[in-house]
């Protein structure tokens, strides 16, 4: 990939496609400017081949062009328009439940929903990163292109501005723990 071949960069495309595009999806919430990033990541990629490290792998480096591209695109237009729910009911009671349980799922899901789309952008991207992707502290400072301390910071403020959304009583998950609700919502 590196000297140019353009199979081993398809082959690098298809390896990383799926977690850089739900990335722009989760911060842009439009799949159309979410595939113009998803593209314009992977342009940029290949300009810059010959100086991708070997020994690490380039998703924190895709992760971090994908976000910058995203708070670019987002300063420009300023319309957010897809919501988060697919990625946020991860977050909540299992939807299989009992009908008043999906009921409260729900809502929590809209609150969540609503909450961090009135998040500063660099705040989304934190609680996008960390709890919706997964990616521990250091991975998501990396991919945000910031220190530890910092991300930390950005996910305490954005997850008390969500701490105010949602009643003490309804934190809990109905069924098993998630990260988001029986550890950073209690």
């Amino acid at each position: 990939m590196q000297s140019g071949d353009f199979d081993a960069f398809e082959e690098f495309f298809n390896a990383f496609k799926r977690p850089v595009y739900a990335t722009a999806l989760a911060i842009t919430r439009d799949p159309f400017l979410a595939e113009e990033v998803l593209q314009d990541c992977f342009v940029k990629a290949y300009r810059v081949r010959h100086r991708l490290r070997l020994d690490v792998s380039p998703l924190p480096w895709l992760q971090r062009v994908t976000t910058n591209l995203c708070y670019s695109r987002i300063a420009r237009r300023r319309a957010i328009s897809e919501p988060l729910t697919a990625l946020i009911t991860n977050l909540v009671a299992d939807l299989s439940s009992r009908p008043d349980q999906v009921a409260e799922s729900r809502e929590i899901i809209e609150v969540l929903q609503r909450g961090i789309d009135g998040l500063p952008p660099k705040q989304q991207a934190a609680v996008i990163l960390y709890y919706l992707h997964g990616y521990s502290l250091a991975e998501a400072a990396e991919i945000a292109g910031c220190r530890v301390g910092t991300m930390k910071s950005r996910l305490h403020y954005a997850l008390r501005a969500l701490r105010s959304l949602v009643p003490a009583a309804r934190r809990a998950p109905a069924h098993g723990s998630t990260r988001l609700a029986s550890h950073e919502l209690p």
